[in-house]
Order: structure tokens, then C-alpha cells, then sequence
């Protein structure tokens, strides 16, 4: 009898095992400490996920880039090493994709789900850039018009011909230097995990490459005044390995596809209204929003892109960026 009985209960142990070791795990990097907002949308986005899979798909996040930075996560969601993440696009192991960071391509939030949302020209073409990287992008993650950020007063915020004589950090992206430049700014590439101490001590004196809702995440403390002179589009990008993707059974795939859509759908109809609730709060904080009219944001754009445009063209490619223009145009 207790032979039996250990019999039995052994082999429910390994009935039990065998569930639990049935589930995957996909670890699921993003940029933002706990608690913002794209931290609570992808917790409800596993939560949906595991519904959908029965269980047998579990998401793990690991916000606040604890698993390294955007840039690196994505080499090693490249060879598998991670598994999935929602970030910009890091142009280090393709320069091409500097096209979703180009300056001016959207002149408001209608145009710019054209572009980037499903079906758009930005869409596409990184959708196909990532997969050169195999790397598969499950769904595009709008984020806000980019702006500038400043600890110091502004000098000719509307006037992109007026030197401002500030110094701005910038990421180490070519179009984010050339637009700060030609904002009238003087940009000084530095890494983002320096950039608040570099703000704090007057190495420089504002932040170019962000929106309000990267600069009250990151730099509130330090931003006197804040720009919302539309430098750029940002989107971030769900992506997964593509080796880890095709390992899902049929089912679950498709459950993690059909949910992806679902994200991206639903943040399109709640990122304008996060854009100005972000600029809310830094106003709340002690940041002067400082406004420009229409007309001095139609002359910053047709400056910058005069200017920008040609030399970050022939840095992705002058065929390749420009029929990507010529689509946006049509």
C-alpha cells in the first residue's frame, strides 16, 4: 500500500512538472521605470497574452532597461539572447534606421498614423529592416512629437535661424545632432545614462531627442522650460526574436500576433491625449511650456529639412531614403 502510494504521488509530481514546464517564458525588455505608462499598458498586454494562451505563454517584464541599453538589447534580441522588447530603434547594426527618427516627416498626429501606423511607409520599411536583424516587429508603439527640454531660459525658441547659443545633449544618432544644430542648438552627443548628471552640472543645458513624456520620466528636475517644437515622430517598436517567435506553437503565435495588433491599435487612440497630459505635468512641476504658433512651426519645419534631410539621406542611403519620402508624399 505505501509502495502504491508513492507510486501515486510521483506521479503526480511529474504530471504537475510537466505543466508547469510546458508554459514559455518570454523575457520582455522596455525603457521605462516601473510604473509609466508603457510599463502598465505591457503588464495588461501579458496579462491579456497569458488569458489568450490558456497559460501556456507568460510574458516576464523587465522595465527601466534592467536587462542593458535599448541599443544592446536589440543586438541581443538579434541572436536570441533575449527575447522580446518595446524601445526605439537602435541605428548602430543599420543605419537605415534612422528613417523613423527623421526630422518633420509628420506635421501632426493624423499624418503621422498614416506614416508609422500599420499600412504606412515607416511602418513597412522598418518592419523589413528589423527582419534583415531576425528580428520580427510584432507592432509600432507611438510615443509623442519630440520637443526640447531646457534648464536654462529659452533664447528665440520660434526662430530656428537664431543661434541660441545652448548646449543640448543629444543621442548619438546623426539626425538628432543635425536637427539640434539646426534648431540654432549646439549639440553634444552623450550617452543617455549620463545625460541627467550632465544637465545637473551645466555640462549642458538642455536635452534634444525626447518628448514630454521621456523628459518628466527622466530630466523633470532639471527642465526649466520645455520646447514642443515637434522635432520628430517618436514610435518605439515591439519586437521578438524571430527564432523564439517561430518555437511558439501555432497557437500561441498567433495569440501574441493578435494581441500585438490589439496594442498598437489601442495606444493610437490614447497617445495624443498622453502627449499633452505629459506636458501637463511638467508645467505642474515648475516648467514653462512654451508654446510656438503655427506659423513658426511650418518655417522650423521647411528650415530643418533643408537642412537635415540631404545629410542624413546620404547617410541611410540616398535611393533607399528618398523612395521612402516619395511614399510618405503620395
Amino acid at each position: 500500500m505505501m509502495n502504491f502510494l508513492k507510486s501515486t504521488c510521483l506521479a503526480a509530481t511529474i504530471v504537475a512538472t510537466a505543466g508547469i514546464a510546458s508554459a514559455d517564458t518570454l523575457k520582455l525588455s522596455h525603457i521605462r521605470p516601473q510604473g509609466a505608462t508603457i510599463d502598465n499598458e505591457l503588464r495588461t498586454f501579458a496579462e491579456n497574452v497569458s488569458i489568450a494562451t490558456g497559460g501556456s505563454l507568460d510574458l516576464k517584464l523587465f522595465p527601466a532597461s534592467a536587462l542593458g541599453d535599448y541599443t544592446s538589447v536589440q543586438e541581443r534580441i538579434s541572436v536570441g539572447a533575449i527575447d522580446m522588447a518595446v524601445q526605439p530603434a537602435a541605428t548602430a547594426v543599420d543605419r537605415r534606421m534612422q528613417i523613423s527618427a527623421f526630422p518633420y516627416v509628420a506635421a501632426n498626429w493624423l499624418e503621422a498614423k498614416k506614416i508609422y501606423g500599420p499600412g504606412g511607409a515607416i511602418h513597412g520599411a522598418m518592419k523589413d529592416l528589423y527582419s534583415k536583424q531576425d528580428i520580427t516587429m510584432l507592432a509600432a508603439y507611438p510615443v509623442y512629437f519630440g520637443g526640447v527640454a531646457l534648464h536654462t531660459d529659452p533664447v528665440s525658441p520660434g526662430d530656428p535661424l537664431a543661434a541660441k547659443g545652448i548646449k543640448v545633449r543629444v543621442p548619438g544618432i546623426k539626425s538628432f545632432q543635425l536637427t539640434a544644430d539646426a534648431l540654432g542648438y549646439i549639440s553634444s552627443p552623450i550617452p543617455f545614462s549620463e545625460a541627467f548628471t550632465a544637465v545637473q552640472t551645466g555640462v549642458v543645458d538642455g536635452v534634444v531627442g525626447s518628448g514630454a513624456e521621456g523628459y518628466y520620466a527622466s530630466f523633470r528636475d532639471v527642465t526649466s522650460a520645455y520646447v514642443p517644437v515637434n522635432t520628430h515622430f517618436e514610435v518605439w517598436y515591439m519586437i521578438v526574436n524571430s527564432g523564439a517567435l517561430a518555437d511558439l506553437s501555432d497557437g500561441d503565435r498567433e495569440a501574441l500576433e493578435a494581441a500585438a495588433l490589439e496594442f498598437e491599435a489601442k495606444r493610437w487612440t490614447t497617445a495624443e491625449s498622453d502627449q499633452g497630459a505629459f506636458e501637463q505635468k511638467l508645467a505642474d512641476n515648475g516648467a514653462t511650456i512654451v508654446k510656438l504658433s503655427d506659423a513658426e512651426l511650418a518655417a522650423t519645419a521647411d528650415h530643418v529639412r533643408a537642412q537635415v534631410w540631404p545629410q542624413v539621406l546620404a547617410d541611410v542611403g540616398q535611393d533607399w531614403g528618398q523612395s521612402i519620402l516619395d511614399q510618405i508624399a503620395q
